[in-house]
């Protein structure tokens, strides 16, 4: 399954209700993802210019960008910043597929 890392911003009004009342939002990410088949590996709130990072397992594009949009329809997260993510070993078989490529690839401007 394909692997995406989110990063976000909470809202103001967010701050304020989680320091009201704190919450684990792990739980509810999990859920969240479990509904389009996915699944949580990491949810972590980090220091910078985003509050949390959230690494997930999507079956697809389509799932994690459901995903991202109903959590941001909610008001709470801002400022959302996902990539895909590849493995090492995925990462080495991109790197060879090119390597098979790359003879056959004229650059721009090249002759």
């Amino acid at each position: 399954m394909p692997l995406f890392i989110t990063q976000g911003r909470y809202t103001r009004d967010a701050i304020k209700g989680m320091v009201v009342s704190p919450e684990d939002r792990s739980a509810a990410v999990s859920r969240l993802l479990a509904k389009v088949g996915g699944k949580l590996m990491g949810y972590y709130v980090t220091f910078g210019d985003y509050d949390f990072l959230v690494i997930a397992e999507a079956p697809g594009e389509t799932q994690m960008a459901a995903v991202l949009l109903a959590a941001a329809s909610g008001g709470g997260v801002t400022d959302l910043k996902t990539s895909l993510a590849l493995t090492s070993v995925e990462a080495k078989g991109a790197m060879a597929a090119a390597s098979d490529l790359t003879p056959s690839f004229r650059s721009a401007g090249g002759v």
